[in-house]
């Protein structure tokens, strides 16, 4: 019998992490992810304590955060518990809300600058057809990357999130590299 073995979304067992100049491109392959929608007529409830962010914003506290991925719609966020049943939690937190599991359907890269924004901005610039000036900490937004739909969550002025679907990482990672590689040093 072969035992078997956990693999990262790019197919290592440990994830995978490159530095272009001031850039670092880390694969965050422990971000547990559950979608959360409200029935009708039902008000937002308060998972992990978090107030559920409005359109194009996102939320984070202690364990957990939260994205607005649509109408009545959140992608909840538990870093550090992608090999949990995340998705259990968060029913037990919001129990009269539709919870699903979205964990092994997407992968995370995380993208942060030890040069501050100034080297986030033009790589968001290269990236996605959005104002960088505009997207400010706690913004997120759906747009396409390349040939790729993902979530960009602004986590903070030098931290950058990039979820897309877990079928593409290979190339998500690297449009997301090559861009690095090309204003990392700058």
């Amino acid at each position: 019998m072969t035992d078997l073995i956990p693999m990262t979304a790019l197919g290592a067992t440990e994830p995978r992490r490159e530095t272009h100049g001031a850039l670092t491109l880390v694969e965050n392959a422990d971000l547990a992810l559950a979608s959360l929608t409200l029935r009708r007529g039902q008000s937002a409830p308060s998972p992990f304590g978090l107030t559920l962010p409005p359109a194009g914003q996102a939320v984070s506290g202690a364990d957990a955060g939260a994205f607005w991925i649509g109408r009545d719609q959140w992608m909840i966020e538990g870093p550090g518990q992608g090999a949990a049943d995340f998705c259990a939690r968060v029913l037990a937190e919001a129990p009269a809300c539709s919870v699903s599991e979205q964990t092994d359907g997407f992968t995370a890269f995380e993208i942060t600058s030890s040069g501050g924004g100034g080297f986030v901005e033009p790589l968001l610039a290269k990236l996605v057809n959005l104002d960088p000036k505009g997207f400010t900490p706690g913004s997120v937004v759906r747009t396409n990357l390349e040939h790729m739909s993902v979530f960009l969550l602004r986590r903070s002025d030098d931290h950058l999130a990039v979820i897309g679907m877990r079928t593409y990482a290979q190339a998500l990672w690297h449009a997301l590299a090559t861009a690095a590689r090309g204003w990392g040093g700058r």
